[in-house]
């Protein structure tokens, strides 16, 4: 039977993720260790919902005029080579959490989100610069670390991309979408190598979270036209670095 009380968190969780640029698989994941769900349950369903809602999120994104993916356009071009670029991590990420043990995995995860949330915390002070191909390249061997993570936990790619973005010269809101172009790549290279290595995944938490997470974007959407971001992401950071803290405690019980 499919848990379907579980829509209205992903709903929350997808929400914040594609406003942000980041925060789904990071928040939603360790939330669902709380319901008693192992990575093997949880990691492909997050993978497979944030699937859905990143090719949702890029059509939805350019039509609103949040970001630019004509053909030729140089938010295209850098989606493109995000995505490319983390392909690899991916399938890194999925073999290592089919591999280790669960209770590896949940440490590891945990240690993520709080790191993620010092990285939200510290993004909010950084100003925007001018756009170098340059820079974007130097920091393009953070995309395999963050492909890594979304195959390992389902979470950590927006809170590291969306940072390597802003800090190249990609602005926020053009940054959201990109991340959603990109991430959706990693997160097919993710669903495919899972069928793959672990044929037998139980998918039965995929269904709730694919509703409450497709049902978010729209409104996301319009909310990044409109949302002054600073504040917002201060208080996401705050709970995600708590949500860390109370899931590594409970990993290492």
């Amino acid at each position: 039977m499919f848990p379907w009380h579980l829509a209205p968190l992903a709903f929350a969780c997808e929400y914040v993720d594609s406003t942000l640029g980041m925060g789904y698989g990071t928040a939603l994941t360790p939330i669902l260790f709380l319901f008693g769900l192992v990575p093997a349950e949880v990691v492909p369903a997050v993978l497979l919902s944030e699937l859905a809602t990143d090719v949702a999120g890029v059509f939805l994104h350019h039509r609103a005029g949040n970001v630019n993916f004509r053909l030729g356009s140089q938010d295209l071009k850098i989606g493109f080579v995000i995505g490319i670029v983390s392909a690899a991590g991916a399938i890194a990420g999925v073999v290592a959490s089919v591999s280790l043990p669960t209770q590896v995995v949940k440490i590891y995860i945990a240690s993520l989100v709080l790191v993620m949330g010092g990285l939200m915390i510290l993004q909010r002070k950084r100003g925007i610069l001018p756009f170098s191909w340059r820079r974007l390249a130097g920091l393009l061997g953070v995309g395999s670390v963050a492909s890594f993570n979304k195959g390992i936990s389902g979470g950590g790619y927006g809170p590291l991309m969306m940072p390597s973005q802003i800090v190249s010269g990609v602005g926020p809101k053009n940054a959201v979408g990109i991340t959603s172009l990109a991430e959706a790549f990693t997160c097919l290279v993710g669903v495919v190598s899972y069928l793959v290595l672990r044929p037998g995944t139980s998918w039965h938490v995929a269904p709730p979270l694919l509703l409450g997470a497709v049902l978010a974007v729209p409104c996301a959407v319009l909310t990044v036209r409109r949302l002054p971001q600073r504040s917002f992401t201060l208080s996401v950071a705050v709970a995600v670095v708590l949500l860390g803290s109370w899931s590594l405690f409970q990993a290492l019980r």
